[in-house]
């Protein structure tokens, strides 16, 4: 059966099974806790986030099944780099629930989210770049969310229902890191949205590629499109010489040679400066405050290849689908 996982033991009543995770056959199987906390039947939420989600045009998630590579800075940048052309509406939502990061990088600590009749609504960063997190709903940075998965998982699915986004181009949507919880609640609501894809995030070495060769798996096991990945860290980039030294080794070829090997696209590499860290400490655009270095032109690049993804994902959407342009 499609819906028993190759790990699973011999008497497995499946990931749909309303007995999933809750048999006697389930007791010591690996995938235990997360078919207890997996949803089960036609949730009646997914027809509601799909109407609420019919006003974003495009939907990115962030990716990695490694901790420490660079999501939440490439997922605000990426946002940043969108909002550039000011006649788009985009948004970011921080679905990392234990360690939200983006109200921080995006300069909106201690912010808060406000309700109105047609939903929470989103915190601004300017007129068109806005950002739902729950570390806005938390009364401190320094508070910690000890919450199991089901909790998590209500809470994704309350900000994908209840945040009113109104009428935006994109959506990008950062995640924690690993194939657990989040990714599958979050894959789960957003299954009958169309979402454009996923961008995979690595870093040079083997230690953590092989950890994204696994999110590669997750996105095909899930059904979900892969824009491409993003080597990030490639080199470091010297802020005064602006020459480039090699940091993390790329022992087994790196990110360009892992997505070849998937056969997925290698949007591109972005070096190291450390200047990138100081404005996610700062809350300011690295685009804005170092217009010169090579990482600024290297994620310039590389958000080219994801809108012109998108562009053409819509366009063959709309041939599908026979909708008007």
């Amino acid at each position: 059966m499609a819906d028993i996982p190759q790990d699973a033991p011999e008497q497995c009543p499946g990931t749909g099974s309303g007995e999933a995770g809750k048999a006697s056959a389930c007791q010591g199987c690996p995938n235990q806790t997360l078919c207890s906390t997996k949803p089960q039947g036609p949730d009646p939420d997914i027809a509601n986030i799909k109407e609420r989600l019919t006003s974003v045009k495009h939907k990115i998630l962030v990716l990695s099944g490694k901790g420490g590579v660079g999501k939440s800075t490439f997922t605000a940048h990426l946002a940043h780099g969108l909002a550039a052309d000011e006649s788009k509406q985009v948004g970011v939502l921080d679905v990392d629930i234990c360690g939200p990061s983006i109200p921080r990088i995006l300069g909106l600590e201690g912010e808060q989210v406000h309700q109105s009749a047609s939903g929470w609504s989103p915190v601004y960063v300017t007129d068109n770049l806005a950002v739902m997190s729950v570390g806005f709903l938390l009364s401190g940075p320094d508070d910690a969310v000890i919450w199991r998965g089901p909790k998590k998982n209500g809470m994704i699915k309350q900000f994908l229902r209840d945040v009113d986004w109104g009428d935006i181009d994109y959506l990008v949507i950062d995640t924690p890191p690993g194939t657990s919880d989040e990714h599958i609640s979050t894959t789960q609501y957003l299954s009958q949205t169309h979402v454009d894809g996923a961008v995979l995030l690595t870093t040079p070495q083997e230690v953590a590629i092989q950890d994204v060769r696994k999110e590669i798996n997750f996105c095909r096991k899930v059904n979900l499109p892969i824009i491409g990945v993003v080597e990030n860290m490639s080199g470091f980039v010297c802020p005064h010489c602006t020459k480039e030294s090699v940091i993390f080794p790329p022992t087994t070829g790196g990110g360009e040679k892992m997505a070849a090997d998937a056969n997925i696209t290698f949007l591109g590499k972005l070096p190291l400066d450390p200047r990138i860290g100081k404005c996610c400490d700062e809350g300011k655009s690295f685009f804005d405050e170092v217009k010169d270095s090579p990482a600024t032109q290297a994620f310039k690049d590389i958000i080219e290849k994801i809108k012109d993804y998108c562009s053409k994902r819509k366009e063959n959407t709309e041939v599908d689908t026979g909708e008007q342009k």
